[in-house]
Parts: structure tokens; C-alpha cells; sequence
């Protein structure tokens, strides 16, 4: 456990972090200076790291963090730990807080963890997690009962867990199952409510996966009804007679009306055609006497927390996609205010501060909303039309700043405690158990960082007077890069020159076409470590310039981004981020669990942000777009076929029959069918790079023809099968996809389309690997005329602000309030193109068929990590454990050289969509 006090935070934001992250500065490097309004856009954090390992700390999305009060961290430092959820105990001096990996209690007066209960320890529910959020407590018979919502991957997979507190120590009493309603595969309870009635104690649940909701008595776990509701419900409150139930995905929709429908998992929901996100949110109103659902009253997108007045005269509803809380009257039934809480009200348009959560004062006055992306909790005064004590009109008091994404709150007198589901990020890096594998170490450790380490947190922190809040909200103005609103707000101007990233959106560029590479799972340690011109850790080189050789030499010839990150932890937060520039807080609220989906091709409509991703803001602005691989599904006979006859086939200049299919309709005209799709690494890269280059070759032979203004391509065979003997080698595999990325390269440089196109490539996430310097750090290329640089660029950037970029030279604006606030990449380009840039692909330097060895003959570790990558389908991105398969790749490249211990993880976590 660690404790980390508030920092004071006033006067400029550039001068107070130049003290507060000069730990995290790297030596010798300084903040470039492009010159004009390019030069504007910088902070003092732009040449900083994110190696920092105390508040203030720097988010690889435009944020920084130094939360109010004292923020608790706790947690299996092995493991990814989330904070979901917390309720205070009826003694008013323990606060419960729901993590994903069990439930932590803490003194309220001295913020001390007390006790943990874990699934993973001592129980009969290992691999179990906790649901999205929902925790109740209640004293019946003079024992303190706690309740709260969990999924596991046994059958049954869905349980009410109830714990008895002594005290002291927490006891799980019983679970309470639940049978999945099919299609669904889990039933997933959420939010809970616990009464007492005539003597006996009840059990209310919302089912997420079920679209129910649930009465059970708790003594017998007798089910007394159970009610449908809307699509995916979420939150649960109960006034009087009546429940009332947010409906994450909206209404079920009638296939007779004919709007437009999409799946999420286990059914469908209503969509916009334009985005693919979900289109509607819901509150169900159910009689629980009757158990018989009465009507559903539309409000915002993404409906997740509901708490009522303490009156229970109105209700109030977060809408975690539309960045507003509605406001029910209960007598009436009718929304009768709509408080918009976001960050960025300044009637621009922008969303994404995400309210998740809720909290009201005893006297009806004041509501306390906890914005996840702004990082703060917003503080509501509210009016008549809000609340029988308001008066005048609902108004915003103010901002108070947490850790990373808040997402429960509690508020108890004059104290607010609140569980922050990112915590400081994915930054720890204590030594854990190495499993067995390899000798102990014999010299010094090395510290390293990995994506899925990372401890939860609460905040303890005084409701501050309004003075305070006043300095509060300036601070989470500043942490928030507020002030480069102004400058995305720039009206062009005319008669302006060319130039490859304006500098204001809607001036020229000199690029009229780009090239996006999305590439998956490998951090910069992974790959480019071993190149001296950067910050890399050659000892934490697995994949260098033998296997790499295009990418070591793109970044030599053209520029090599040491200090550039991806934004999420995951491939299902990744290829959001990557695409959208944020992610939901359904994604948020998914993380580690993955009860629903497992999104990385963007098939869940839940995941889609309110204004969509990059594809349809070109759209949007009539440009022309082209997807090849990305937000879609690869579909073929695989009877008979395998990697090695696919290679074949490829070699031989040969085809193949598939079919890429998406769930979004706008994508549908725009996707290459001649591509195969990400999910399946049985294809080739080269079998993606041919078809590619085949386009593009075609296009350009056409002298009226003209390649699209974006192209968003998926190249995803980096990710590697571990030693799945039927698959090659995850060297051969990582220089498969190096030669593909060669190839299109040199294709496009030597097109008639060279000068006017601009390439950009990213990792989806860095989850499959470790660094040095942060879990987030990964390899990013910049190749066009104008980026010949030949030098490292040291600036701090991350998706988001390869996303703006793009969104720059295309002339699009921002889709939401981080990419609005992002650095554009402006030191990765000079004004002077260099007319020799055309690149030549490397010839790969490994046998791209060099295929893993059959488990037969195999023994000690080869055996078993050759078991285990067949076992986890490491070869279907992403559906396996990724310490397990960190190690294997490790033991792949070294042997038996010692595997870092910072980065061992538990071998046996459930990680991901497994």
C-alpha cells in the first residue's frame, strides 16, 4: 500500500511542471521549438517521460494527474488491479471498495487498508472478477452483509457474492448463481440492491448479459420474479414501489420499425448509421410488487449510474456517452432537466468527459458526477428543476481533480471517497516471483514495465469550500491542456502556403493522402532497444535489427520516435484509441474482465464513441476513404488450410477464398475485400502487403485515378503464436511483418502518389511485451518527403496525437475533448522536402517459414510453453494470457537467460477474452 499526498497546484501550468515532473524530464533533451502557433501547442511535459513513480503523473493521453486528498494505492502488484465501486458500512467508519480482483476495506479516519478478500486467494472462485460496478451493504440480525456482482469461467459463471463483516476480517457467506438466458453466455449481475421485507431479506439485480431484471429472497435464494428490461442493463435504484433501471444499450429494438441495428453481444441494439455507436439510452420503470415492467423513458447515450434525491422526488442519470446527467421527476415520470457536466461546455460540441458515477449531498443541493476522461469530479448546484431545495437555475460549481478515471463515489459528512479505475496507470514495476523459469538473478535486476501491472486506487478527499474549488478547477483546466482549445479553434486563414501539417485545421497541407498503420502488441524496448540513437534498454532487445531490419532502418533514415506511446493497455482499449482517440466507458468499465466482448475488430457497438471514429469524420468532410483489415472479422474455410499452405499459396502467387465482414454499414463500401482481415494470423502479412500494393499499383497505372485521402490498414502479425508448432517462430513472425511494412513502404515512396502522401504507423498496444521506461512506450514511424529527418525526435506523443495529426493534414476537426487537446506531431516534419526520400525494402535476414518445432523430442520449458501457446490460441490475437505468452516470447529469443523479474506477472491470470 502507498500513500500519495496532494500536491499544491497554482500559476502556471508550464512553470509548476517544470518542478513537479522533473523527475520524469529526460537529461540533455528540451522542449523544440517549431516557431509560431506550432510552438504554442507546447507544455513543459512534451519532452518528459512517463517513467515518473509519483504524483504528478503523465497519462499517455493528454492528461495529467495529482489528485485532491490522499489517494490509497493497493493491489496484487503482480496483477492489472481496477477500482470499480465503493459503499461506506453502516458503522459510518469503513468504506468497501470493489476491485476487479475482490473488495478492500479501509478506516475511513486514518485511510488505512484494514482487510482484502480476493477470489484468487483461498477460494472456491479463483479467476472470478468483479462486474462493472454495484456494491451494497446492509445489517440484518446484527451482521453486516456486503453484496456485490461478480463473473467467472466455471459454470455456473455468474454469482451475488455475499461477505459478513466481523470487523476485522470479511467471510464469504454464499453466492447466489446465475444461469445465463441464451443467447447470452453469462448472465453478469451488476448493480444490487438489498432490502428487508416483512423480516426477511431481498436481493435486487439488474443481469447485464440476461437483459433482466431480478427479485430473490436471500435466505433460500428463492427467485420470486424476474423482469425483462432494456439492452445491456447497467445501474439499479429503488423508489417506493418502483425500480428504476438504466439500459446501457438502450431499448430491445422491434425488427419491425426498420432503424438500423448492430450487434452487441448476445443480441442487437439501435445504432447510428453514421457511426455505428448506440443510439439510444433508456430507464426502465418495473413495479416490484406486481414484478411486471411498466414503461421506459428515453434519455443520453451509454445510461450507467442512477441514484435518487434524498427525498426520492427526482432521479439522476449519468450518460456516459453524451456527457450529460438527466434529471427524472418520479411523480411525473418525465426527464425534466438535463445538466450537461463535461469539462469543455464552451459550445463547441466536443464529448468525452464520460460521467460514470454519482454521489448527492444530504440536502438535495448538490451533485457530485464523476467525469472518468476529465480525471475530476464536477460539482452540480442544483436548480428548481432538479431538486425540491434548488433554486434558480442548475449551475456548475466546479471541478475537483482525482487519479485516473474516477469511477464510483461516496460521500460521508465532509469527506469524499472515491475508487479511481486507472489509479496512476500501468507504472509498477516491483520484483514478483519469476515462476520457476530460469536461475534467480546473479546481478542486478532490471526494472521494466509491462502493461498489465498496475495497483487500484481510492482517493480520501475534504469537500472543498468554494474558493478551494475555484483553485481546483483551474487546476483540472490546466492537467487537462484546456488552453489548446484556442488554437484547434483557429479559424484558417487565406492565402496561407502549404505545408505538411498546417498549422491551423482547414489550412492547406502539402500531403493529400494517408497512410495508417496499425501493427499489434510490441513496446520500444521490444524492437528498437537495441538502437543507440534512442533511450532504449539493449537487454530488453528481443526483436532487433536481425529480425527488424526495415524498421530499424525507417527509423534511421527518417526519424525515430523514442518517447511515443500508446494509449491503452489492451488491444480492445487499443485499436479504439488508435482509431477514435478515446475510448467509452463501457471499454473502461470492461477492462481486464471482458465479460461481453473482447472488441479489438470492433465489433460491439458499445464501444463506439457518440461521434464516431477517423474513417467517419473523413467522411463526414468528403473525403475519401479506403479500410483494409481494421473493424472487421477475416471469414474462410480453414478445413485443410494452415499457415504453411497459405504461405504456399501466397509464394505461388496463388489466392484464396474469404470474406472480411463488419458490423459498422458505413464501413461496408469502404473495405478492401481483397485484404484479409486482422483477426487471423493463419494469413500472412505478405498475403496483406500483396494485396495492397496490388491496389495501389492499379491506381496508379489509371492516370484519372487517385489514391483515397485515408487509408487505415491493419497489419496485426507481430503479435506472434508463441511456439504454436503450427505456426512459425515468433522471430520468423515479427519479420513477416517487417518485410510487409518494407514493402508497402517502398511501394507507396516510389508511386506517383509519393509527395502527397504521409505514413504513419503505431502499435495497437504494447500488452504482448516491457520497457524500460513505461508499460506504454512503443515503436511510431513517420515517413514521408517532408519527415527525412534523420535524427530522434524526443517530444512526448501518443495515439491521440497521431490521430490529431492526421485529423491536421486532412483538414477534419477533432471528434472528441482529447484529440481537441492532443499535440499535433509537428517536430516529426520540416518545410523542405528531401527529393531523394523513396525508400528500398530490407530483405528480412530470418527465414519467414522458420516454423516452431513439434512438441514431440521437447522437454522443460519448450514443452510446456509449446503446450501452453496451443492451449491459450495465441495465433487468435489477443485470446490468450499475455504474461504467459510475454515469457514465451522471452524464453524464445534468450533461452533460458533470466526473465526480468519486474516483469513475471502470474503465470496462470485470466487474461483477456481467454
Amino acid at each position: 500500500m502507498k500513500i500519495n499526498s496532494t500536491f499544491a497546484f497554482y500559476g502556471s501550468l508550464c512553470l509548476s511542471l517544470l518542478d513537479l515532473l522533473g523527475s520524469c524530464r529526460r537529461a540533455g533533451s528540451r522542449v523544440s521549438d517549431s516557431g509560431g502557433l506550432t510552438s504554442s501547442y507546447k507544455t513543459a511535459t512534451d519532452d518528459s517521460t512517463l517513467a515518473g513513480s509519483k504524483s504528478p503523473f503523465l497519462m499517455p493521453y493528454n492528461r495529467v494527474i495529482d489528485g485532491a486528498g490522499q489517494s490509497v494505492s493497493f493491489g496484487d502488484a503482480s496483477l492489472e488491479n481496477h477500482s470499480l465501486d465503493a459503499v461506506l458500512l453502516p458503522d459510518k467508519q469503513t468504506l468497501v471498495v470493489e476491485d476487479r480482483f475482490g473488495i478492500a476495506f479501509f478506516d475511513v479516519k486514518t485511510h488505512q487498508l484494514l482487510s482484502r478478500w480476493d477470489y484468487n486467494k483461498g477460494s472456491d472462485f479463483r479467476g472470478s472478477m468483479s462486474s462493472f460496478s454495484g456494491i451494497k451493504a446492509i445489517v440484518h440480525h446484527d451482521s453486516t452483509y456486503i453484496f456485490w456482482g461478480a463473473g467467472g469461467r466455471g459454470k455456473p459463471n455468474s454469482y451475488v457474492m455475499q461477505a459478513v463483516w466481523n470487523g476485522s476480517r470479511a467471510r464469504l457467506i454464499q453466492t447466489i448463481p446465475f444461469e445465463p438466458l441464451a443467447p447470452a453466455t453469462i448472465a453478469l449481475p451488476n448493480e444490487v440492491v438489498v432490502k428487508e421485507e416483512n423480516g426477511e431479506l431481498y436481493l435486487y439485480t439488474v443481469l447485464n448479459g440476461n437483459n433482466q431484471l431480478i427479485k430473490i429472497r436471500v435466505a433460500d435464494r428463492q427467485v420470486v420474479w424476474t423482469v425483462p428490461t432494456g439492452v445491456a442493463p447497467f445501474g439499479l435504484t429503488i423508489v417506493d414501489n418502483k425500480a428504476y433501471v438504466t439500459n446501457w444499450a438502450g431499448p430491445v429494438p422491434d425488427a419491425a420499425d426498420g432503424l438500423e441495428t448492430a450487434g452487441v453481444p448476445w443480441g442487437s441494439a439501435y445504432v447510428d448509421p453514421k457511426t455505428g455507436a448506440i443510439a439510444r439510452g433508456t430507464v426502465s420503470i418495473i413495479d416490484i410488487q406486481q414484478g411486471k415492467a411498466e414503461r421506459e423513458i428515453p434519455v443520453g447515450l451509454h445510461p450507467n449510474a442512477i441514484i435518487s434525491s434524498p427525498d426520492q422526488r427526482f432521479l439522476y442519470v449519468a450518460n456516459g456517452n453524451s456527457d450529460y446527467v438527466s434529471v427524472l421527476d418520479v411523480q411525473t415520470q418525465q426527464v425534466t432537466d438535463s445538466i450537461f457536466v463535461g469539462l469543455y461546455n464552451r459550445g463547441n460540441g466536443y464529448i468525452g468527459s464520460t460521467p460514470n458515477a454519482l454521489a448527492i449531498n444530504p440536502s438535495g443541493n448538490t451533485l457530485y458526477v464523476a467525469n472518468g476522461m476529465d480525471n475530476a469530479l464536477c460539482v452540480v448546484a442544483l436548480g428548481s428543476k432538479a431538486a425540491t431545495s434548488g433554486t434558480g437555475t442548475t449551475s456548475i460549481k466546479g471541478y475537483i481533480p482525482t487519479q485516473a478515471y474516477p469511477s464510483g463515489i461516496v460521500l460521508n459528512n465532509d469527506e469524499l471517497y472515491v475508487t479511481n479505475l486507472e489509479a496512476a496507470g500501468a507504472r509498477i514495476a516491483n520484483p514478483v516471483d519469476q515462476g520457476g523459469q530460469g536461475r534467480n538473478p546473479s546481478r542486478k535486476e532490471v526494472k521494466a514495465y509491462n502493461s498489465h501491472k498496475q495497483l487500484a486506487s481510492v482517493s480520501f478527499i475534504p469537500v472543498p469550500g468554494q474558493q478551494e474549488l475555484d483553485a481546483f478547477t483551474e487546476k483540472v483546466k490546466k492537467m487537462s491542456m484546456q488552453f489548446r482549445l484556442a488554437l484547434t479553434e483557429q479559424m484558417p486563414r487565406p492565402g496561407i502556403a502549404p505545408k505538411p501539417v498546417p498549422e491551423r485545421i482547414g489550412e492547406p497541407s502539402v500531403f493529400t493522402h494517408v497512410l495508417y498503420i496499425i501493427k499489434e502488441n510490441r513496446t520500444y524496448d521490444q524492437v528498437l532497444g537495441d538502437m543507440k540513437e534512442g533511450n532504449g534498454m539493449p537487454e530488453l532487445c528481443i526483436f532487433g535489427d536481425s529480425i527488424t531490419p526495415n524498421q530499424h532502418r525507417l527509423a534511421k533514415d527518417y526519424l525515430l520516435l523514442d518517447n511515443y506511446h500508446v494509449s491503452g493497455k489492451s488491444s480492445a482499449e487499443g485499436h479504439h484509441w488508435a482509431s477514435a482517440a478515446i475510448v467509452t466507458d463501457y471499454t473502461e468499465k470492461s477492462v481486464r474482465a471482458w465479460f461481453r466482448s473482447y472488441p479489438h475488430v470492433l465489433y460491439d457497438a458499445l464501444v463506439y464513441d457518440k461521434k464516431g471514429l477517423i474513417w467517419n469524420n473523413a467522411l463526414d468532410h468528403g473525403k475519401t476513404v479506403r479500410i483494409y483489415g481494421e473493424a472487421c472479422t477475416c471469414h474462410f474455410d480453414k478445413r485443410g488450410l494452415n499457415w504453411q499452405s497459405l504461405y504456399q499459396l501466397q509464394q505461388a502467387g496463388k489466392p484464396f477464398s474469404y470474406t472480411n465482414t463488419t458490423t459498422i454499414s458505413r464501413v461496408r463500401p469502404i473495405l478492401a475485400q481483397g485484404f484479409p482481415g486482422c483477426d487471423d494470423e493463419t494469413v500472412s502479412d505478405q498475403m496483406r502487403a500483396d494485396a495492397f500494393i496490388k491496389e495501389l499499383n492499379e491506381t496508379a497505372a489509371n492516370p484519372n485515378a487517385d489514391l483515397p485521402n485515408l487509408m487505415v490498414m491493419s497489419l496485426p502479425n507481430d503479435h506472434t503464436a508463441g511456439t504454436n508448432p503450427a505456426f512459425p517462430t515468433p522471430r520468423a513472425m515479427v519479420a513477416d511483418n517487417d518485410l510487409a511494412v518494407g514493402r508497402i513502404v517502398d511501394a507507396v515512396t516510389h508511386s506517383r502518389f509519393a509527395e502527397s502522401t504521409v505514413i504513419f504507423i503505431t502499435e495497437d498496444d504494447s500488452q504482448a511485451g516491457w520497457d524500460h521506461i513505461s508499460a506504454y512506450r512503443t515503436t511510431g514511424f513517420v515517413i514521408s518527403p517532408y519527415s527525412r529527418l534523420k535524427k530522434t525526435i524526443h517530444t512526448n506523443y501518443n495515439q491521440t496525437c497521431m490521430v490529431r495529426t492526421m485529423e491536421q493534414i486532412l483538414g477534419l476537426p477533432p471528434m472528441n475533448v482529447i484529440d481537441a487537446t492532443a499535440l499535433p506531431m509537428f517536430d516529426c516534419f520540416t518545410d523542405k522536402p528531401d527529393r531523394s526520400f523513396a525508400y528500398r525494402k530490407q530483405a528480412n535476414l530470418v527465414n519467414l517459414a522458420e516454423m516452431n518445432p513439434s512438441p514431440t523430442g521437447l522437454k522443460g520449458p519448450a514443452l510446456r510453453f509449446a503446450t501452453q501457446s496451443i492451449k491459450y490460441k495465441f495465433d487468435l490475437i489477443d485470446r490468450g494470457h499475455d504474461d504467459l505468452l510475454n515469457r514465451i516470447l522471452w524464453f524464445s529469443a534468450k533461452g533460458k537467460k533470466r526473465y526480468p523479474a519486474e516483469l513475471a506477472g502470474a503465470v496462470d491470470d485470466d487474461d483477456d477474452d481467454d
